[in-house]
């Protein structure tokens, strides 16, 4: 994620950092050399058509509805994929306390308090499509996943409140909290394992080049050799809304702009780690407005 002030107007005009422009530039290249050459060719070797351009503005007005639609979608699938990583964070909070609350034996707390811990790494890896990292194996269960890990926890419980360490309220509140861990877990692997329909984006990047395409031969007339820049502006423009979509609708990539797993499980660790007597570690910083 991006973490940065509104920027002045030369950072304004050449940020790269987050910008989608690296990923569009070859798409870019193509349209203002296509659009020169049309140019050229109307000019010097034979008049190409001049299209009318109230046919291209329908057009346009059509595929930036349909672009805005897409773009919306794709934000919803970003903004629940953040709350329930937020729902998340409040969960590992809460059990810290009930565990306070509910567990007497230390040792019992910290068995479950460092498998959640555990289980928030596994599952940030998980919906990244990576191995386990150190964090993630730290603590964790003979099967090092999100489930066994969850499993494992549950099992813990289970075995506490068959020892008489836990009365059944306590069993009854921990387990609640398990189940709501659970539906955040199914949820973001929901998000993860259902892209938006592959429809969209074909149609979103057919109808793109197409307009891009075409737009040169309206402008041939009013704009002459400006028609390059002109082009290229409209293709940043739809272009660039669609590489955002695309980035927005995979919120646990490794983007730029995909949310910041890797920080918000050193925020549950800060928040569980004096609850198990540790040194609680410093906050990651973004590098380069970058938070990972």
């Amino acid at each position: 994620m991006i973490l940065r002030d509104k920027p002045g107007i030369l950072a304004l005009l050449f940020a790269v950092r987050g910008s989608v422009l690296p990923h569009i530039a070859p798409q870019l290249l193509f349209v203002a050399l296509f659009s020169s050459a049309i140019v050229a060719i109307d000019r010097h070797v034979l008049t190409l058509p001049h299209v009318q351009a109230a046919p291209l503005a329908v057009f346009g007005v059509a595929l930036s509805l349909f672009l805005g639609f897409r773009n919306n979608a794709a934000y919803d699938r970003w903004w629940e994929a953040r709350r329930l990583w937020g729902g998340l964070l409040a969960d590992a909070r809460s059990i810290a306390r009930e565990a306070e609350l509910f567990l007497s034996d230390p040792q019992d707390r910290r068995t479950l308090l460092t498998a959640m811990r555990a289980f928030l790494h596994q599952h940030r890896c998980a919906l990244r499509g990576l191995p386990n990292d150190a964090a993630a194996l730290r603590d964790a269960p003979a099967s090092p996943t999100p489930d066994a890990t969850l499993d494992a926890m549950g099992a813990h419980l289970a075995k506490v409140l068959r020892h008489g360490r836990m009365d059944g309220f306590g069993a009854r509140t921990l387990s609640t909290r398990l189940s709501g861990i659970a539906l955040a877990q199914a949820g973001c692997e929901r998000i993860k394992l259902t892209p938006l329909p592959y429809v969209y984006s074909l149609l979103i990047f057919r109808t793109s080049w197409l307009y891009c395409l075409l737009l040169p031969f309206a402008l041939l007339e009013p704009t002459g050799w400006l028609t390059p820049l002109f082009a290229v502006i409209v293709a940043y423009t739809f272009f660039g809304l669609a590489e955002v979509t695309e980035e927005l609708a995979h919120p646990f990539g490794l983007t730029a702009n995909a949310l910041p797993l890797d920080a918000i499980c050193r925020t549950a660790e800060i928040s569980l780690a004096p609850h198990l007597g540790e040194v609680a570690p410093p906050p990651l910083q973004p590098v380069d407005y970058r938070l990972d």
